[in-house]
């Protein structure tokens, strides 16, 4: 039998994780996503370029055009609260930080989509589960045709 000791891990938030909950967690991806790159791959179908590492641009969109100063967020549905959906669910041990977990992803996303939009840029948020309808998702990248280009000298450059 397992001392509880050995099945049981401290997380860096300082809540106690069982190892198989720490493990699975450590699976999920951060980038480069199925849908993130079914999401790439219907851009390239519309003809737009885009580029992946945004670190420098505010909230670091998973797909940008600087030209056209637009930015997408593909946003995971369990992770990002998607309103409605099936897989916007809240586990059931330490439901106190998750929920707080879930706050402080929602607060997060709402700054950085306001920030971009200061400074210029039309953002889009897909949701992970919009991904899997082909035609949805072509309707809501279609926005991006209609947006004109930008002189080199306008697209912002972040500041040192």
């Amino acid at each position: 039998m397992k001392r509880a000791a050995e099945t049981k891990r401290r997380s860096q938030l300082g809540l106690e994780v069982d190892v198989e909950t720490s493990i699975r967690m450590a699976l999920v991806r951060q980038r480069d996503t199925t849908a993130e790159l079914v999401v790439r791959r219907a851009l390239r179908a519309l003809g737009h370029r885009f580029r992946v590492r945004n670190r420098d641009l505010p909230g670091s969109p998973d797909v940008a055009n600087r030209t056209r100063r637009w930015a997408i967020f593909v946003h995971g549905c369990f992770w990002h609260r998607h309103a409605g959906c099936p897989r916007t669910t809240t586990p059931k041990r330490n439901r106190s930080f998750w929920e707080a977990k879930f706050r402080a992803n929602r607060s997060r996303d709402r700054r950085a989509l306001v920030r971009l939009r200061r400074i210029g840029y039309k953002t889009i948020v897909v949701w992970e589960c919009e991904t899997e309808r082909p035609r949805l998702l072509a309707r809501k990248l279609q926005r991006l045709s209609t947006l004109p280009v930008v002189s080199h000298e306008e697209v912002w450059q972040p500041t040192l």
